[in-house]
């Protein structure tokens, strides 16, 4: 799958002016100014993006919800449309009807300026609308956004609204994966997403090197004229004592040293909140790693079904609490999030040998980085940080309801920063901040060590 030569094979359906109503076409209206044809085209690509990663599953694995924090496959796929058709659609295009007034109910996640939402927990128990009934509604979405665009693709504000339209549908892209993997797992199966993923076992990373930092003043934060997300801003100075931090994850033996020196069982080694954790879930091990005859981990289920575990690759799918456990044990700390953004922005760089879900192998993986700079730090994995989420000095949270977008989450979580392998390639910069709370697991979370030089 390379998602930069998919074709939209959904219906395309279009306004009919001033009667109010939808009518299915074999042509899109194209917007006549090259604003509106790109922006168009990016639209399309995302949202084309999104079909191609459910293709794989069945109606049925579209409703599963595993967990409270898992949302089936199909609930993403319509509530990425709700957000162009709250935002955008409803308040900009005056003829504009929604498919169905109660999916505003449905499927809208958080938004408490825009109306209530159906119990978060319970988005498995609707077989309705079915899996064909949100594709209509993408569908209609489609059409509307088209004819939007094709008026108003030069207006500011509309090309911002988009925009963020956009890289919020990316993040539930990689939210769908990381859903559906959970859900997969949970099936005595083993079923895969993909039979055909390709997961190959990778050469030794060698050792860890250790790259210096002097103590200083660094700026932090996003510049310039690209995206970024509100809880990127502002760009302030930060102060930074001398650190070293590790050119490359924690790999699988890495992590397969502690599990076997006894650290989900020695106490001394982890935060209280996180012993707790360990105890109450029964933790010995990331997730879905699988138990051989002997008792050691040999396997993992992964979206190419069980497979044997790379040596070499980073490990994931760790708490916070596991990380800094592991890091405790190491005799070393996690980076703080302005630590790593500064080590980012001097010794890594976005390239083509980055593992991001262009690359569709799905799984962290080891391959090759340059020599001397800080090896994977954009794909693989999303990299704990010790910095608890907040916000920036100056940080001022937008008016209206998408200002719930990230500043009412600021607390109980931590920083990760990095991206991992399902995430898309033009949603990455290391400025970005993502955030989970201590406890989660289901994401492609690992680490990356530092230290305070001795």
């Amino acid at each position: 799958m390379h998602l930069c030569t998919l074709h939209f094979h959904a219906p395309v359906y279009l306004f009919s002016g001033t009667h109010n109503r939808i009518v299915q076409d074999t042509n899109m209206i194209a917007p006549t100014t090259h604003a509106g044809r790109s922006l168009l085209a990016s639209y399309l690509k995302v949202r084309q993006a999104t079909d191609a990663l459910s293709a794989p599953l069945t109606a049925e694995d579209h409703v599963v919800q595993t967990a409270d924090f898992v949302s089936p496959t199909k609930w993403h796929m319509a509530h990425t449309s709700w957000f162009f058709e709250t935002f955008l659609l409803a308040p900009h295009l005056p003829e504009y009807e929604p498919l169905d007034p109660k999916y505003a109910y449905i499927f809208n996640s958080y938004y408490n300026a825009v109306g209530p939402q159906f119990s978060r927990p319970h988005r498995g128990m609707l077989s309705r609308p079915t899996v064909s009934q949100v594709r209509a509604y993408r569908a209609h979405v489609d059409a509307g956004m088209t004819e939007l665009l094709s008026r108003r693709a030069g207006d500011d504000e509309i090309s911002r609204l988009v925009t963020i339209g956009l890289h919020h549908e990316q993040q539930h892209q990689e939210l769908l994966l990381t859903d559906i993997k959970h859900v997969l797992a949970f099936n005595p199966l083993e079923p895969a997403y993909r039979e055909d993923l390709e997961l190959p076992i990778g050469e030794d990373p060698g050792a860890v090197a250790w790259l210096p930092f002097e103590a200083g003043l660094v700026e932090i934060g996003h510049e310039g004229d690209g995206f970024c997300f509100d809880n990127e801003l502002p760009r302030h100075t930060a102060y930074l004592h001398a650190f070293e931090i590790a050119d490359r994850p924690v790999t699988h033996t890495d992590y397969l040293a502690f599990i076997q020196d006894g650290g989900y069982r020695r106490p001394e080694l982890w935060l209280s909140d996180g012993w707790s954790q360990v105890q109450s879930r029964g933790w010995d091990a990331p997730l879905y790693w699988l138990r051989c005859e002997d008792g050691g981990p040999s396997r993992a289920f992964t979206l190419g079904g069980a497979r044997a575990i790379d040596p070499h690759a980073p490990v994931c799918h760790l708490s916070y609490y596991e990380a800094d456990a592991f890091a405790t044990w190491s005799g070393a700390r996690l980076p703080t999030e302005h630590e790593w953004e500064h080590a980012a922005a001097t010794h890594g760089a976005l390239g083509a040998h980055d593992n991001l879900v262009e690359r569709d192998l799905l799984q962290p993986a080891s391959h090759p980085s340059p020599e001397g700079a800080l090896r994977q730090c954009f794909g693989d994995v999303w990299e704990w940080t010790s910095s608890a989420y907040s916000a920036y000095p100056g940080y001022q949270q937008a008016p209206g309801a998408l200002g719930e977008y990230n500043g009412k989450f600021m607390c109980n979580a931590f920083v990760l920063r990095g991206g991992s392998c399902v995430t898309p390639r033009s949603h990455v910069r290391h400025t970005y901040r993502n955030f989970f709370s201590p406890e989660s697991r289901w994401q492609f979370t690992g680490l990356r060590l530092a230290r305070d030089p001795s």
